[in-house]
């Protein structure tokens, strides 16, 4: 048994629990063939949304603003709830059902608000092992399928028990959505401690090395492919520009993906494009390049020049989502991306 498959088969046991290897689209139903071709296809990216009641009454509009801009694939990075609602079953349901109001498949990967933090006394100091069934249970129910209308088959890691771990290809970009979370990946001490405890460390680890497989999966897919960009999805900023000044946040488990993206991208001959929320400020950066003060805090070896991390507005900063544009070849930059106002 793998390494990544054993410790995943202990993780379930103690907590009680811009793609790979598809084809490329075809045209949906009542949709223009036109939309499938570089330059014209296009996907939505949103994240951290929706935060609290206001947001979850104007959210059902959301979903119809991003449905009239009729994206081919959207993909949510996590935090569906914000870090003080409660983390209960109705909730998350009733984000399901918005969830498969959208008119183009939805990639979702989970952010540490609907799991990880579940423990706190505001958000009903819950079990987050049981909470983080709950979510592969009501979000994951069908594994290697997209939610969303219609929904469309991806690979995924269902088999190491990661349901939510997926990637897939489209227009010569490899894509991946990784279950990396904020709150240290998990490992931020629950209500009452100073410390992770085994059960966090142990399902984290497990975690993360299927992240970091998959990560590599995918770059190694697409340099057999000659694929023109690569481009991972996931909650976590890892990137927080005011983590180094503020010093806050523990990212100590995030040491080990800096550098395998530093190594891949480096190693890439073509774009890379890291997306995430989290931090809840649209930033566009580049935070593995020569000179970056990122490479000094994670301890880096070597540089990724051509790697790029989009971070989307999220939280009290929803007011727009990201329109990510694949270019047609030939151009300077394999993606594009404008944010888009809501209307609702």
């Amino acid at each position: 048994m793998s390494r990544i498959r054993s410790l995943a088969v202990a993780a379930a046991t103690l907590a009680v629990t811009a793609l790979v290897g598809v084809p490329a689209a075809q045209a949906a139903p009542g949709q223009a063939p036109g939309q499938q071709q570089a330059g014209h296809y296009s996907f939505a990216v949103i994240g951290d949304v929706p935060y609290g009641a206001a947001q979850v009454a104007r959210f059902p509009g959301w979903v119809d603003d991003i449905n009239a801009a009729d994206p081919s694939l959207v993909l949510h990075v996590g935090d569906i709830k914000s870090g003080s609602d409660r983390c209960d079953t109705s909730y998350y349901k009733m984000i399901r059902t918005q969830f498969d109001r959208f008119e183009a498949p939805l990639v979702y990967t989970p952010g540490d608000n609907e799991w990880t933090d579940c423990h706190r006394p505001n958000n009903g100091s819950y079990n987050p092992y049981e909470r983080l069934d709950t979510i592969r249970r009501i979000f994951f129910d069908k594994p290697g399928t997209t939610l969303g209308e219609p929904p469309t088959k991806v690979s995924s890691q269902a088999a190491l028990g990661f349901p939510e771990n997926v990637s897939l290809r489209r227009q010569g970009i490899s894509m991946a959505a990784i279950h990396v979370v904020g709150s240290n990946n998990g490992l931020a001490p629950w209500t009452g401690a100073t410390a992770p405890n085994q059960v966090q460390v142990t399902e984290e680890r497990a975690r993360m090395d299927a992240s970091i497989d998959l990560v590599r999966q995918t770059f190694a897919n697409a340099g057999r492919r000659h694929d023109r960009a690569v481009a991972i999805f996931l909650q976590a900023d890892m990137f927080d520009p005011d983590n180094p000044r503020d010093g806050f946040w523990d990212t100590s488990a995030f040491n080990e993906l800096v550098q395998v993206l530093t190594d891949e991208s480096s190693a890439f001959n073509g774009d890379v494009y890291l997306f995430d929320g989290d931090s809840h400020t649209y930033n566009v950066d580049k935070p593995l390049a020569a000179g970056s003060a990122w490479l000094g805090y994670y301890g880096v070896r070597g540089t990724a020049d051509n790697l790029t991390r989009i971070t989307v507005d999220g939280s009290s900063n929803n007011k727009d989502w990201l329109r990510v544009t694949v270019n047609r070849p030939g151009a300077a930059e394999a993606l594009s991306w404008q944010r888009v106002a809501y209307t609702h």
